[in-house]
């Protein structure tokens, strides 16, 4: 279960490491879900399986099946929500710019959400839902923030214990003011599980505030080690970063992701490499010769390990 009041010292074993450190996640097919933009950032439809090139470690990939009608794949998303100190003054507008994002995305009957908060604990909020009036009640019953901010355990937890299960694409929305200062994982941690969990992480930074910016930083700039941190768990994982500077920017965070979320395309393949050694897999996809201009995003890699339990 998602939720564990955690100590500043080293932490015990955690449940799923073994004891080199390594999850044991089964690895079988790799899906991709893959956004293709044009030199404007305007998503680019109508493309097929033949302009696709998939390389992992270098050596091509047969590719297996090939979708750009993303409405056939149920979508589940988690919302993690920064409940540190100091996201007090946010958190009002954080909530209502989450639930606006949940209302647009959310299709009845197929796709689902949770909604989870972090600061000195992580706490799971609501489980995967369609349901518009749990999911409402959850996100305006968060109260009371904490102290500390467990950013890279809030990462960890929600994508080992929830998004590992989930029957379709799976995408972490991450929403916070700053960087870790309490967890027991670390950066590379957070995004190893979510490339083998196959979780896709955008991050929404609300640092500069909604009614004042922070001197020198403005919407959209990457700034210090702590907006690296959030762009290093967006981009690997196939993501995008927004740093926004206002409400009106954190509300066209969230709709940028809507819009993406319904224009990839979902490839998947069966590795050729079937040797599970742990080491890491790197990722490349290309677009066929006459595509030029076309920028190609999904995740870099992955950790290959075997189905041993």
């Amino acid at each position: 279960m998602v939720s564990a009041q955690k100590p500043k010292a080293s932490p015990s074993p955690t449940p799923g490491i073994d004891d080199g450190g390594s999850v044991k996640i089964p690895i079988r097919r790799v899906r991709l879900p893959i956004t293709v933009t044009d030199k404007k950032g305007s998503f680019v439809p109508g493309l097929t399986k033949e302009d696709f090139i998939v390389l992992e470690d270098k050596v091509p990939q047969a590719i297996e099946t090939f979708s750009d009608d993303i409405s056939l794949s149920p979508l589940y998303v988690a919302i993690l929500i920064d409940t540190s100190a100091s996201t007090a003054g946010k958190l009002k507008f954080q909530q209502e710019s989450a639930m606006n994002f949940i209302h647009t995305v959310v299709r009845p009957r197929k796709d689902r959400v949770l909604v989870g908060t972090f600061d000195d604990e992580v706490k799971l909020r609501q489980d995967f839902t369609d349901k518009i009036d749990l999911l409402d009640r959850a996100v305006f019953a968060i109260k009371q923030t904490g102290t500390h901010t467990s950013l890279f355990d809030a990462v960890w937890q929600f994508c080992d214990e929830k998004m590992r299960s989930a029957a379709g694409r799976r995408v972490v929305v991450l929403v916070t003011d700053g960087g870790d200062s309490y967890s027991r994982a670390n950066l590379r941690d957070s995004i190893d599980i979510a490339q083998r969990t196959e979780t896709t992480i955008f991050t929404i930074s609300t640092k500069a505030g909604f009614l004042s910016t922070v001197p020198g930083v403005e919407a959209g700039q990457v700034a210090n080690a702590d907006d690296r941190v959030l762009q290093n768990l967006a981009e690997e994982t196939g993501g995008i970063s927004f740093f926004t500077g206002d409400m009106l920017s954190l509300e066209r965070s969230f709709t940028k992701i809507s819009k993406e979320l319904r224009a990839q395309y979902l490839v998947t393949y069966n590795p050729a490499n079937k040797n599970y050694d742990g080491n890491f897999r790197k990722i490349d996809v290309k677009l066929t010769e006459g595509k030029g201009g076309l920028k190609v995003r999904t995740k870099h890699g992955y950790k290959a390990l075997s189905d041993a339990p």
